[in-house]
């Protein structure tokens, strides 16, 4: 394989050669089926109009608005506990959910990108630190200060006025579950898959990613399978850091330099 491939140090137009790593997993979470008491954070699929408005209702405007509130009657398809939950899940772009269905019957699913409201994405742990309520803006910081504010929560989550919708993937019955698909159209794989932009390297690359931080020190083989809308620059990944609790400690504080190599054949 070494013989075949030539190693093509990846830069910016200004030939910096050292960019930023962030990551990003995939949540696991507890949902219903209907609301009830505890679960009344619906999560939608895509509504009929969402091609004809563009961009579509706010995240505001979509708990305010009759005519965004009546295009999306009907498309709940479970709801969460918890508004962060589904805050984190619009984020990362998919979720695994385990979800009790009316009769009590549980079943794991995949709630999978299926497009967005197409509003610009706006950090609230960035509007936190400059309120300056905080210290940190991690998804635990978050959620503490959620705790001893219960009654500005609108306030806070309505500063990111970007929407994910979803659809929902069957899960095999047996067996650990496939990671979810990333914009190649192929499933992600944990810590070994990365988000890019496309513009600079083509989903598919073989690329070798050498990064050092307070998180984690990472030089290793990965493959450009996905992207973001916050994905931009030659030397930018975001490393997907797989399913559940762990892969979110690690994803949330994940900020550092990073170097990246395409590999391509000779």
């Amino acid at each position: 394989m070494r013989d075949k491939l030539q190693a093509y140090r990846v830069e910016s137009h200004e030939q910096q050669s050292e960019g930023l790593l962030t990551a990003y997993y995939e949540p696991v979470l507890q949902a219903t089926r209907q609301a009830r008491p505890g679960f009344q954070v619906p999560l939608y699929a895509p509504p009929a109009d969402l091609n004809k408005r563009k961009p579509w209702y706010t995240r505001q405007e979509m708990e305010t608005v009759p005519a965004a509130r009546a295009a999306l009657r009907g498309k709940e398809l479970v709801y969460l506990a918890d508004p962060v939950d589904a805050m984190v899940l619009h984020i990362q772009g998919s979720g695994l959910i385990q979800v009790t269905e009316p009769d009590g019957r549980q079943r794991w699913v995949r709630m999978a990108f299926a497009g967005t409201n197409e509003q610009p994405y706006k950090s609230i742990g960035r509007w936190l630190l400059d309120q300056k309520l905080v210290r940190d803006a991690s998804w635990p910081g978050i959620k503490s200060w959620i705790e001893r504010n219960p009654s500005r929560v609108n306030e806070l989550l309505w500063q990111n006025p970007r929407v994910v919708f979803f659809k929902e993937e069957a899960l095999p019955v047996v067996g650990l579950p496939p990671g979810p698909k990333g914009a190649q159209g192929v499933p992600l794989t944990a810590e070994r898959s990365i988000a890019v932009d496309r513009s600079s390297i083509p989903y598919g690359t073989p690329v070798w990613l050498k990064s050092s931080g307070p998180q984690t020190s990472l030089d290793r083989l990965v493959l450009a399978q996905d992207t973001g809308a916050a994905i931009v620059g030659a030397v930018r990944a975001d490393y997907y850091a797989g399913s559940g609790f762990a892969a979110g400690e690690m994803a949330g504080r994940m900020k550092q330099s990073v170097q990246l190599w395409a590999l391509w054949p000779r």
